[in-house]
């Protein structure tokens, strides 16, 4: 039986801390975290003696520039992270026989479709992060034939910032809030996202390939955040406003739902309903608040 040895990128972020919490419960595979204080994922050298000491039967990449607006401004340092090290990753994984696995998003799309986006669809996205994660993919498939991308939309967790612990927040403090109608796409809970990774880095037989996963379901913000009202309990008045009211430096897709039936049919995945896995987090922020 093959002894998985699991190298995480982006051991700080919401997925990488997710994986974490399975990595303490799991017997079965030994893990090494890294942060980018721990290792300068753009650094073809430190990368490779990083590989020869640790010796990953498969990296897992979290790693990521993720402030959207920001990214506007500073084009350089997001495509050095999510370009060019996501390069550096695929390449060094291909050299050392790992898995390579890396997070992608619903960004690479304009949002312009009317029916979920296929992995096969065209891309053309609409902003700079959109545009430095396409750069990654194109590193990665260049570079090391067999990765896996799973592009991704919405996520949320306990961890970080994400937009289910700020309406939670904002709840508690404002009577009235304008959340926006007219961008629709999929949550994902970021402990499902991260079981998946984990699941396509020890399966029996490896299947490279662009995949699609978020959890079941398509909805709108303002949607999201009526069910988030009704299972904290909030008398909060959420009102339906068009995103024209909140202008932001990067261009968001109207429509970024994905076809996830390609990684349910690779890896036989049972996608979950966003409602069942959006009560699960809300019990674990509630529960950490308490506690």
């Amino acid at each position: 039986m093959l002894n998985h040895h699991i190298l995480v990128t982006g051991a700080n972020g919401q997925v990488g801390k997710e994986l974490r919490d399975i990595a303490r419960q799991n017997s079965g595979c030994t893990f090494t975290f890294v942060g980018k204080e721990d290792l300068p994922i753009e650094n073809d050298e430190l990368v490779r003696k990083f590989f020869a000491i640790t010796k990953p039967t498969a990296v897992i990449n979290c790693a990521a520039y993720t402030a959207v607006d920001k990214a506007e401004t500073e084009k350089e340092l997001a495509f050095q992270i999510n370009g060019k090290s996501v390069g550096v990753l695929a390449a060094v994984s291909k050299e050392n026989g790992a898995r390579f696995i890396h997070i992608s998003t619903d960004y690479v799309f304009d949002g312009t479709n009317k029916t979920p986006y296929k992995p096969s669809d065209p891309t053309s996205p609409i902003n700079t992060y959109g545009a430095s994660k396409l750069k990654g993919e194109t590193e990665a498939t260049a570079l090391n034939y067999s990765s896996v991308i799973v592009r991704t939309s919405w996520v949320y967790s306990l961890h970080g910032k994400n937009f289910v612990k700020t309406m939670m927040k904002l709840m508690k403090e404002k009577t009235d809030l304008n959340v926006v109608n007219d961008q629709v796409g999929s949550p994902t809970y970021a402990a499902d996202l991260a079981e998946l990774l984990l699941t396509i880095a020890v399966s029996a037989e490896f299947i490279p390939g662009i995949f699609h996963f978020s959890n079941e379901g398509v909805i709108s913000w303002y949607d999201f955040a009526l069910e988030i009202a009704a299972l904290t309990g909030s008398n909060s008045i959420i009102h339906p406003v068009p995103s024209v009211l909140f202008p932001t430096p990067a261009k968001r897709p109207a429509y970024s739902v994905m076809d996830n039936s390609a990684i349910c049919n690779a890896y036989g995945v049972r996608l979950k309903p966003w409602k069942e896995s959006l009560e699960v987090c809300i019990h674990q922020i509630e529960k950490a608040t308490v506690s």
